[in-house]
């Protein structure tokens, strides 16, 4: 059985990856959550860490976590992938469709580590995995949004049928270009739900490292 670890958002995409990795035979032994500076919350999206850790517990998958700044992500990135390596780690799967940039990435930093990149849903129709998505009973909220492609009121709603028919045709229905992201917090591979409650609908504007700047809403949970 391969070993591998699955680069876990919290999200849709890659609880999705996941899923589709244990059901083709991986043994995956590890969930790997970048978090912020601080450790607090999760680095892309937001997700406080002890819903990170309720998560991975009704996943009863060990939850391996690393703090990093937007400057040093991929060092430490690759630093955590050596330690899997050593530990006979042999597969990273992640949760990406399409995005040519992010695949080249997730394969060199796998790479350095001697580590095979796995995307279980790269290129696939994004309906038939939204379809696949809810047929395995997951349920997820949509806890980002970005401000330049949705309007805020998108922020805090269920990923629904009825979501995804209101999103601006420029949209994809994936958000696969970062116009939203999501909380899953329910499925067939979760022992319990998680317990969650969105306190407020917060702005924050966010620099990348490519010197772009952009305003966002999230979902505080708790």
């Amino acid at each position: 059985m391969k070993k591998a670890f699955c680069s876990w958002s919290g999200g849709k995409d890659s609880c999705l990856a996941l899923n589709r990795a244990l059901k083709s035979g991986f043994e995956v032994r590890y969930l790997l959550t970048m978090f912020d500076e601080s450790g607090g919350r999760s680095r892309s999206h937001a997700v406080p860490r002890k819903l990170i850790e309720a998560q991975a517990d009704a996943l009863d998958i060990e939850l391996v976590t690393v703090n990093a700044s937007w400057q040093n992500y991929e060092q430490v990135f690759i630093e955590q992938l050596k330690k899997f390596q050593v530990e006979q780690i042999t597969h990273g799967i992640f949760g990406d469709i399409d995005l040519q940039v992010h695949q080249d990435w997730e394969e060199k930093v796998c790479a350095a580590a001697e580590i095979k990149a796995v995307l279980p849903l790269w290129m696939e129709n994004r309906l038939q995995i939204i379809e696949e998505f809810w047929a395995e009973n997951f349920k997820s909220v949509v806890v980002c949004v970005n401000e330049n492609f949705l309007d805020a009121e998108f922020c805090g709603r269920i990923f629904d049928r009825n979501f995804v028919a209101d999103l601006p045709e420029s949209v994809d229905a994936c958000g696969e270009n970062g116009e939203f992201h999501t909380f899953v917090f329910d499925g067939k591979i979760f022992k319990n739900p998680i317990n969650y409650k969105i306190t407020e609908i917060y702005k924050h504007e966010l620099q990348f490292p490519s010197g772009d700047v952009s305003k966002f809403a999230y979902a505080k949970l708790e």
